[in-house]
C-alpha cells in the first residue's frame, strides 16, 4: 500500500504517518525529518538545507527527489509506504510516478488534508520540543504536566523551530498555495484524491483515513 499525505504545515499529516506506520506496518517517509538529520550532519548540504528551512522557503527538487528515490529503494518499504512531505509540486509527482514505474508499481491513494489556515498558525507557533529527547509541546494543547519540565526525560530546555515562527509559516503557507495546490487537481483526474478532515480531532481523523484505506 502506497499513500500520500498532502495537507498545508500543521495540518497533521505526521500524526497520523505515524499512525498508518503502526497499524499496517508501513514506514512513514517523512521528508521534514529526513531533511532535519541532514541539517545535523555537518555537512555541506546539510548547512544548505538549514539555511533554506529557517528561511520558511522549500528545498529544491533536485535535493528532495535524490532522497526519496534513495529511501523507496530500502527492504522496508517493499510492502509499502506513507509520504509524508512529498510531492509538493507537480514535477515532484511525475518524478514519483516515473520511481513507481520502474518497478512496475503504483500509488494506491493521495489523501488531502482539509484545515482552516488561520487555525493553523496558532497551532504551529506555539510548539515547542524538548532539546534533550525532543517530546513535542504546545503552549496551550499539550504543556508539561509541570510547567518548564519535560514529561519524558526531566530535562528544563526547550526549543523552537525557526521555521516555526509566524512570519516563517505565513511564508511557508504561500509557498505551499503556490506550489503544492496544484497536485490537488493532478490526483483528482488520476481519481485516487480523497479529502478528510483535517480540523477533526486526532482520532476521528484516524477513523476517516481507516475507512478510506478499507476501500482501496
Amino acid at each position: 500500500m502506497k499513500l500520500i499525505l498532502l495537507g498545508p504545515p500543521g495540518s497533521g499529516k505526521g500524526t497520523q504517518a505515524k499512525r498508518i506506520e503502526q497499524t499496517y506496518g508501513i514506514p512513514q517517509l517523512a521528508t521534514g525529518d529526513m531533511l532535519r538529520a541532514e541539517t545535523t550532519s555537518g555537512s555541506a548540504l546539510g548547512r544548505r538545507v538549514k539555511s533554506i528551512m529557517d528561511s520558511g522557503e522549500l528545498v529544491s527538487d533536485e535535493i528532495l527527489v535524490a532522497m526519496i528515490r534513495d529511501r523507496i529503494a530500502q527492504r522496508d518499504c517493499r510492502d509499502g509506504f506513507v509520504l509524508d512531505g512529498f510531492p509538493r509540486t507537480v514535477p515532484q509527482a511525475e518524478a514519483l510516478d516515473r520511481m513507481l514505474a520502474e518497478n512496475n508499481s503504483r500509488l494506491d491513494a493521495v489523501l488531502e488534508f482539509v484545515v482552516d489556515e488561520p487555525d493553523l498558525i496558532g497551532r504551529l507557533s506555539g510548539r515547542f520540543t524538548c532539546r534533550n529527547c525532543g517530546a513535542s509541546y504546545h503552549e496551550l494543547y499539550n504543556r508539561p504536566k509541570v510547567d518548564g519540565v519535560c514529561d519524558m526525560c526531566g530535562s528544563r530546555e526547550f526549543d523552537r523551530r525557526p521555521d516555526d515562527q509566524p512570519d516563517a509559516i505565513r511564508t511557508r503557507f504561500a509557498a505551499y498555495r503556490r506550489q503544492t495546490e496544484p497536485l490537488l487537481n493532478y490526483y483528482k483526474k488520476r481519481g485516487i484524491l480523497q479529502k478528510i478532515n483535517g480540523m477533526a480531532d486526532i482520532d476521528n481523523v484516524t477513523r476517516e483515513i481507516e475507512a478510506v484505506i478499507a476501500g482501496i
